[in-house]
Formats: structure tokens, C-alpha cells, sequence
């Protein structure tokens, strides 16, 4: 069976500083304590979770990047975590309750079987809680495919630390999120093109989740046309589903680099 990259090739990838390594196991009683709001979220860290290592911290003095400080956050250092799954488990839940458990904001590489997944978000201060943090938007969840698919060597060239923004830890973590999201894109265009500026990732960005909107509402039209009787009402929606499809096309386009 083809693999996803693994844990190892994703760390050699991102080619950070062996200073930045701690590979250390986290009990994963931590996360039920920091992490779990209800009972039900609990017992899937229990039954779901195999095992949490930190794989590295990226501080300023580590990385040549300096930290980052507004009135939304404060970001002090970033985080490179691995939190493998037990076989069967879904991972969203589990991945949206590290990401709000952890202080800082976590590159996690999710391993359920032999696929990996990439996630980020970004955090900011609570506005309930003094000195805690929350989400500050959904989190951004990316499947990597096999090597072979989609550009593997110019994504994990794109990864590496180096090539991402270094003006603070903030524009660092937001480079890292518009790499997996060119990921995410080429999963629609068939090949992996970083985005070259912050508009056009978020245009992009923009630009799939509409594809994949309407993708579903094609779904339901297709399924409501095989169940249609009257030959008026299928036509009508066939229309619609042509109107669509030429919709669907013109999104597809924008994710494609160089395209206008």
C-alpha cells in the first residue's frame, strides 16, 4: 500500500535547527485536562489517542524569528507537535481540542493508519478568561497526499523553514497555513503551487471553499433529478446543475497560480 509522508520526512522537511528538537511524549492526561469540555470529548481522547510527542519548539532566539505581540495575542514561541491515532478513529475533534489545548500555535502532524495530516490555527486572548487563549478562526486541516500525487518534492521543498516568512512568529505561522492550503488547492488543480503573496492565498483559500459549497449543492441536485418524475422540473434542474458546472470551472481557474 502507498503511504502518506510520515512524521520523520515531514521533520526533515520543515529543516529546522537541531536546537529547536525535543521529542518528548505528552501524557495525554494533559490534554484531557486542558483540553476536554465535556465527558464525550474525553472519553475520545481516551479510546481515540495512541500517543502526543512534541517535536519541537520554535523560539525566537532558536530560529532567528522574533516573537510577535498586538493587542489579539501574544506569540512567544510556535510549536511542531505529532499526535497519532488510533486505526478507525476520526481525527477532526481530536485535532480542534491539541490545537485549543496548546498555548501556543502548533504545526500538528496527525498520523491515523498510514495517512498524515496537516493542521494549523491561528490563537488569541479570550475575552472571558485574562491570560488564556482561543481559537481565532476554524482550524485549518489539510490531508497530505502520497508522494507521488500533487507535487510531494516541491511541497516539502515549500515547507522548509526557510522559505517561509520570517518578519515575526505570527507572519511565520500564517506561511506555514498558506503552504497547506496550496496543498489543499492542488488536490483540485493536480499540482502543488505555492502562492506568491498573503492576497493570493486567501483568494485561493477562498476560491476552494466555494468549489467545494457548490460541489455539494450539485450533489443534492443530482440526487434530487434522479428522483424527479416530471420532465419540466428535470429539466429545470439540469439547468441548474449546467450553471453549476460552469461556476464550479471558473473556481478552479482562480486556484490555478499564474491563471489571473
Amino acid at each position: 500500500m502507498t503511504r502518506s509522508m510520515t512524521v520523520d520526512q515531514l521533520i526533515q522537511a520543515l529543516a529546522l535547527p537541531d536546537s529547536t528538537r525535543v521529542q518528548q511524549r505528552v501524557p495525554k492526561k494533559l490534554l484531557v485536562e486542558h483540553g476536554a469540555a465535556t465527558a464525550q470529548d474525553k472519553r475520545l481522547i481516551q479510546d481515540g489517542v495512541d500517543e502526543i510527542t512534541w517535536l519541537a519548539s520554535l523560539k525566537p532566539h532558536l530560529i532567528g524569528v522574533p516573537e510577535h505581540e498586538d493587542e489579539h495575542r501574544h506569540y512567544r514561541e510556535a510549536a511542531v507537535l505529532s499526535l497519532s491515532l488510533r486505526p478507525g478513529t476520526r481525527p477532526a475533534r481530536l485535532v480542534e481540542l491539541l490545537h485549543r489545548a496548546v498555548p501556543h500555535p502548533v504545526l500538528l502532524a496527525t498520523t491515523v493508519g498510514g495517512s498524515l495530516g496537516l493542521s494549523l490555527a491561528h490563537l488569541r486572548w479570550s475575552q472571558t478568561e485574562a491570560g488564556q487563549t482561543v481559537l481565532d478562526g476554524p482550524v485549518m486541516s489539510v490531508p497530505v497526499p502520497v508522494p507521488s500525487d500533487g507535487g510531494g518534492a516541491a511541497f516539502r521543498a515549500a515547507l522548509a523553514l526557510a522559505n517561509q516568512p520570517r518578519t515575526n512568529l505570527h507572519a511565520l505561522v500564517q506561511g506555514w497555513m498558506d503552504t497547506i492550503a496550496a496543498l489543499d488547492a492542488a488536490q483540485e488543480t493536480g499540482s502543488f503551487v505555492p502562492s506568491t503573496s498573503r492576497a493570493q492565498a486567501e483568494a485561493r483559500h477562498g476560491a476552494l471553499q466555494q468549489l467545494r459549497d457548490l460541489r455539494a449543492q450539485a450533489a443534492e441536485l443530482r440526487a434530487r433529478a434522479v428522483k424527479e418524475r416530471q420532465l419540466a422540473r428535470q429539466v429545470v434542474l439540469n439547468e441548474e446543475l449546467r450553471s453549476i458546472s460552469l461556476q464550479m470551472e471558473s473556481l478552479r481557474q482562480r486556484l490555478v497560480v499564474g491563471s489571473g
